[in-house]
């Protein structure tokens, strides 16, 4: 899987002129974090919600209540944005993607094809398009854990279990612990009651109970 596959296209920019005020609007009213900003059809720069939080005035000034409000209606993303900002392209596969937000400890990647923007990639769709499915979260069925799977045979036994009854794979990952010694092999059937599969998976030995979600 790639980038454009989970990317939000097309994607919201501003220009690096405009009111800070007004780009905090358009976060509040589209209910998004992060803007692109772009000049000349340039990126240029991005402006996220904690920056424009870090940029609203202190009560720690000697500045009045006017005196704040009159500064920072005045504020432009231009003063305020990150210009050092990392992209990627549509091509790139989606691990290369991860690894590089975790590299520069960024939540979003632009997303450039050609010099131009075409679309955004967040830390949030990562959960939602990639780690949600993988643990369940939100979709039907049943997720089993078969732990200390710690090899090829032992998966195999798993799912030939579910081919058995008939059973449709929604979804399987392996997962090993930080710390080591600890495999578990996770699967995710379409169906509600996984009693049976699981008697049957005991039956041939294996440690496995299902996981709430």
């Amino acid at each position: 899987m790639r980038v454009k596959h989970i990317m939000t296209s097309p994607v919201l920019t501003i220009p690096s002129t405009m009111p800070v005020l007004e780009a905090a609007k358009i976060m509040k009213e589209r209910k998004i974090e992060r803007l692109p900003v772009v000049d000349g059809g340039k990126l240029v720069g991005i402006v996220t919600k904690d920056r424009v939080l870090r940029s609203s005035p202190s009560m720690a000034t000697s500045l009045s209540l006017h005196e704040m409000h009159y500064l920072f209606a005045k504020l432009t993303v231009a003063e305020i944005m990150n210009k050092a900002v990392t992209v990627v392209s549509p091509e790139m596969t989606i691990e290369n993607a991860v690894r590089l937000a975790q590299e520069k400890r960024v939540g979003c990647l632009p997303v450039m094809e050609n010099g131009h923007v075409v679309g955004i990639l967040t830390t949030n769709d990562f959960f939602l398009l990639l780690l949600n499915p993988i643990l369940g979260i939100g979709e039907k069925g049943s997720r089993l854990i078969v732990r200390q799977c710690a090899d090829l045979s032992q998966i195999t036994q798993a799912l030939q279990c579910a081919m058995d009854l008939e059973l449709e794979v929604l979804n399987a990952a392996y997962l090993s612990s930080r710390r080591g010694g600890q495999h578990e092999f996770i699967l995710h059937v379409n169906t509600e009651d996984a009693t049976k599969l699981v008697e049957r998976m005991r039956s041939r030995g294996l440690e496995v109970e299902v996981r709430e979600r």
